[in-house]
């Protein structure tokens, strides 16, 4: 169903508003109006019922099931949820309803990173998930539509390589002065005091109020061990983006005021300057807003520089900025790597068509994303699959080595796999640079 539209009165006639995000099964004509308009005291009212209302609550389901992911702490899985949706949506409908919902325990997991440390992530209860769902999509045009346009990560119709194009505009336009900030443990650490305000100051129904209260408050539950967060919204949890965004959306407004050129994406940001000085002031009006909101720039990866020159590069979104060139960021091409090799490892018994079949549709969408980075990376990895696979087939014809020697380039040449359908790099990105 698509989003509804509203016609507003303007100085220049009538104008059609979409509202990006809208749910037409949730948010009516008359909702969007006041939505473009504004309403009294610009609070919201009366929002539960839209919450608990079988259709918003059907539609959450949907879109929770379609993310799949693990069970919570009840061990309730997706599939075992799906097997009574109907009767587990009514329960749920029914106890929102009364005011008898209570939200489960966090389930905390730990998955590496790049740098060797570990990411912290929380595992609501799939139950949760589903009513989390339905609170985003009955809040969101509300904040969404004061988010500023530098704003791009976890936004509707907005997204990695929209805030891509952003940096690139900048850097062309001479704001090549960079400002590369970090948030130390960001979602862990957002006060639940100042984030609430901020909800607070556009919603005034107190049970919706008391719902998201409760899920910033939600116990964590690792192991053995079980307490109650003092701050911080669960990475994971289908809620924490919007209310992650909403936090530093006074940030965004802060640096436009002052003229600065700042690029988001939720918790990952740049602000790209004239000059030195322009940059080493946008850093300081950073660090003080972050020390007044109870938050903390990463001392080893904030820093500042002139992407023109080598070594003052910054990362953004897998990408490195560097030197007039955009590279592929080591830690997204060490990821990227791993997953090659667990793909194409030497025991796997599987055919080449079947393995090459399980390939692109990887390479392809990795490609799609790093299509503009430097054509180097596109030849060396074409090389580095190859290898892996020719290793590969040298093992299934139970010969030993590892697939390096003029023979196996001679039995197996870059012919043979693109004549089993391998999806090449390098060719898709000249054929990418010839058509421009």
């Amino acid at each position: 169903m698509t989003a509804p539209t509203v016609s507003k009165q303007t100085k220049q006639g009538t104008e059609t508003a979409v509202i990006p995000g809208v749910e037409a099964a949730i948010w009516t004509e008359r909702m969007v109006l006041a939505l473009v308009n504004g309403v009294e005291g610009r609070k919201w009212y009366s929002l539960m019922d839209k919450v608990y209302a079988p259709g918003t609550l059907a539609l959450a389901w949907t879109k929770v099931k379609a993310n799949r992911g693990a069970a919570g702490v009840d061990r309730q899985s997706v599939e075992q949820f799906e097997a009574q949706a109907e009767r587990y949506l009514a329960e749920l409908s029914q106890s929102l309803r009364e005011g008898k919902y209570r939200p489960m325990a966090v389930k905390r997991v730990e998955i590496p990173k790049g740098d060797g440390q570990r990411r912290l992530l929380g595992i609501p209860t799939v139950k949760d998930r589903i009513v989390q769902a339905a609170v985003k999509m009955v809040i969101e045009p509300i904040f969404d539509v004061t988010f500023l346009n530098s704003s791009y990560g976890f936004r509707p119709e907005r997204g990695c390589k929209d805030a891509l194009r952003d940096v690139d505009g900048g850097l062309k336009a001479g704001y090549t002065y960079v400002v590369d900030a970090d948030l130390k443990g960001y979602f862990d650490s957002i006060p639940h005091a100042q984030l609430l305000e901020r909800v607070e100051a556009r919603i005034s129904d107190g049970r919706l109020l008391a719902l998201i209260e409760g899920w910033l408050k939600q116990d964590i539950l690792k192991g053995l061990e079980r307490w109650t967060p003092t701050s911080g919204s669960p990475q994971g949890a289908v809620i924490s983006p919007l209310l992650a965004n909403l936090y530093l959306h006074p940030l965004d407004e802060r640096l436009m005021a002052r003229g600065y050129r700042m690029v988001r994406y939720a918790d990952d940001f740049v602000v790209l300057c004239a000059s030195r000085a322009e940059a080493e002031a946008a850093l300081e009006v950073i660090r003080e807003w972050v020390e007044a909101n109870g938050l903390t720039l990463h001392p080893d990866k904030t820093h500042l520089g002139d992407c023109r020159q080598a070594g003052e590069g910054f990362e953004f979104l897998g990408y490195r900025f560097e030197a007039g060139q955009r590279r592929v960021r080591k830690k997204s091409l060490s990821r990227f790597k791993d997953r090659i090799r667990e793909k194409t490892k030497r025991t796997r018994g599987d055919s080449l068509d079947r393995i090459v079949g399980d390939l692109n549709p990887m390479l392809r969408g990795w490609y799609g994303y790093f299509k503009h980075a430097h054509g180097g990376i596109f030849r060396y990895l074409d090389g580095f699959i190859r290898r892996r696979l020719r290793s590969l087939l040298r093992k299934q014809d139970k010969r030993p080595g590892i697939g390096r020697c003029l023979n196996d380039h001679r039995r197996w040449p870059n012919a043979y796999f693109a004549a089993a359908g391998l999806f090449a790099l390098h060719p898709a990105w000249q054929a990418e640079r010839h058509s421009r």
